[in-house]
């Protein structure tokens, strides 16, 4: 891994610590021999896989957005290694809160033009179907991230389960509410792809492509983030979202749902079932 990194960057590499393992690939903390201290995922030795392009690629992605929300540069990197700069960890403020929704309106606003990525896209270790297409939306969602993600989790959900998601897709113009044109969306941003460091909110691991809006907002609820009622506020504030967006979180969880329904197991099948009821709930 060492002689790995080495090569990668093109420098001697002192102390190399582990951090554990993540879907994958193993995460590790190293220290340069000039003092800098980096991030590093790898994947084990004679593997490669296509994450950590899109990883790059989605960051580079987000990042032509201009100066909104903070990203990491990205280091070095190939199909075995990705290296980013470390990133020590703060508690994070309600000023920084302010910050962060705000910055992530900006990066919503700059619009892609289509929904989509111009590249293979991947959510933990699992393949996304980026697929461009000008909307509208909701089908958009429906064909290209819950219809595919359910098939893969089925083997854990019940038969009524199924269907149940099945009325969702069915119904999805329905549910969607007003059209909204392609936002640049960081698509996996649970409360840990949010890494508060230098009095801001950094963004890092993103599962990015053209999407709506209300994903990202919906995702930092899913599992809780740090003063979520401010960032919502400043982001509303900067860029206000269409009426009846509250009510539809539970449609723009049931994705990540499902995801985690194919990672983890049955143990996610009942909130993945309260999410499907509450979105059909919307009709």
């Amino acid at each position: 891994m060492r002689e790995h990194l080495e090569e990668l960057l093109g420098e001697p590499v002192g102390r190399v610590h582990d951090l554990g393992a993540s879907h994958a690939w193993t995460l590790h903390r190293a220290e340069l021999r000039d003092g800098r201290e980096v991030f590093v995922k790898a994947l084990p030795r004679g593997t490669s896989s296509g994450v950590f392009a899109a990883e790059v690629a989605g960051l580079r992605w987000l990042g032509e957005a201009g100066p909104g929300a903070p990203l990491p540069d990205v280091l070095a990197a190939d199909e075995r290694m990705l290296v980013l700069p470390w990133l020590p960890s703060e508690p994070p403020s309600v000023a920084a809160a302010g910050r962060f929704g705000r910055a992530l309106a900006e990066l919503h606003a700059d619009s892609p033009g289509a929904f989509g990525a111009p590249w293979d896209g991947y959510i933990a270790d699992l393949p996304l179907d980026n697929t461009l297409d000008e909307g509208p939306w909701a089908r958009w969602y429906a064909e290209r991230r819950l219809a595919p993600f359910l098939r893969q989790a089925s083997e854990h959900l019940s038969r009524s389960d199924v269907r149940l998601v099945e009325r969702v897709i069915d119904k999805i113009e329905e549910l969607a509410g007003p059209a909204e044109k392609p936002a640049r969306i960081h698509g996996d941003l649970w409360s840990g792809n949010v890494q508060w460091t230098g009095g801001a909110a950094t963004l890092i691991d993103p599962a990015a492509h053209g999407g709506h809006r209300e994903t990202d907002l919906a995702m930092l609820a899913l599992f809780g983030c740090p003063h979520l009622d401010r960032i919502l506020a400043a982001y509303n504030e900067s860029h206000p979202l269409s009426e009846g967006w509250r009510a539809r979180v539970p449609l723009h969880q049931l994705h990540p749902l499902l995801v985690h329904v194919c990672l983890f197991g049955a143990s996610y099948r009942s909130q993945t079932v309260q999410a499907a009821e509450a979105a059909l709930a919307l009709r």
